[in-house]
């Protein structure tokens, strides 16, 4: 593969060679590791910007309508709009269904949008292992816009914060008890509450549910990276396509705000040093697997454990001390 030519056609914003390209990072394969390093070092180079928004919700709350009807309207007003969806992977076979083209049918066929779904496969956190670098290539592509669907598992979904400029819950009326939003982890990491389905005979309750999270969040501490009036809940209807343009309002409100008192980049510069870590992180635990000694006292200390030999606890601290022996 010709990677300086790749990346020459990424950064003319061809949609193909921007699928084939993270088709390549996302491979496991040694060999395509080493081409998608080069290929991530060249597309940088163009220092493209896109507003990168973050997108969870519990299964059922209209995450996939909502794109659709939040990318076309970003794309009617002449915005680039690429859609990285995660879709949960099958714990017994490894596959995933990745049906979220068929989801967005319309957004699929608009010549500005570009949609990938990706599998999440063992990766915890509601995003796949290389989605930072997805969001990487498109923004080297000229998309404006970068939506990062998660797998939609609730509270866990925290990783995705750590990748986008603003992170957006979607939730649905009359979910329950609506007071759950005070718990900490995702409610802490939400810049705005949108609330769907907020039309025909849920209207009322959405109104209701959307009230009940304003008081929420009135309650947690207030950050330094957020305006007065920052973060907020309001109400949407994906499918009436009612209370997008004001949300929409509100992200280009927060993220001007945010690169206006420098809070914009101290913020991308926080994320690329927790993903250099978290390399360096699963490095290590690669080289668990692949070092032969290591891996053989990985398999009798896990055989001692599982016989109740050995303690978990025990058992790792001997992984350590042979990990800084070598």
């Amino acid at each position: 593969m010709d990677i300086q030519e790749l990346a020459e056609k990424v950064l003319a914003g061809e949609r193909r060679a921007l699928a084939r390209a993270i088709t390549l990072i996302e491979s496991r394969r040694p060999d395509h590791r080493a081409e998608a390093a080069e290929l991530l070092d060249v597309v940088k180079r163009s220092d493209r910007q896109a507003l990168r928004i973050g997108l969870s919700g519990t299964p059922g709350v209209g995450k996939s309508t909502f794109i659709e009807s939040f990318g076309m309207m970003l794309t009617a007003k002449g915005l680039r709009v690429a859609v990285l969806a995660v879709d949960p992977s099958s714990a017994r076979s490894g596959g995933s269904i990745l049906g979220d083209k068929t989801r967005m049918e319309r957004l699929s066929r608009d010549p500005r949008a570009f949609i990938r779904p990706s599998p999440s496969q063992s990766e915890l956190g509601g995003v796949a292992r290389r989605t930072r670098e997805a969001v990487a290539l498109c923004e080297a592509a000229g998309y404006d816009v970068v939506l990062i669907e998660t797998v939609g598992v609730g509270q866990s979904e925290t990783v995705v914060a750590e990748m986008s400029d603003l992170f957006v819950l979607l939730l649905a009326p009359a979910g329950g008890d609506e007071l759950q939003g005070v718990k900490r982890g995702i409610m802490e990491i939400a810049d705005i509450i949108l609330v769907n389905k907020a039309d025909g005979e849920l209207k009322p309750a959405a109104m209701r549910t959307c009230a009940d999270y304003a008081g929420a969040l009135r309650l947690l501490r207030k950050r330094p990276q957020d305006p007065d009036n920052f973060p907020k809940a309001r109400t949407v209807s994906a499918l009436q396509e009612g209370g997008l343009e004001d949300a929409w309002a509100d992200m280009i409100t927060l993220s001007d705000w945010r690169r206006e008192t420098s809070h914009w980049d101290a913020r991308r510069a926080s994320q690329a040093r927790h993903w250099f870590e978290e390399e360096v992180r699963l490095g290590a635990l690669a080289r668990l697997s692949q070092d032969k000694e290591l891996s053989a006292l990985m398999d009798q200390l896990g055989t001692e454990v599982a016989k109740g030999l050995t303690s978990p606890w025990a058992a790792a601290e001997r992984v350590i001390a042979k990990l800084n022996a070598v």
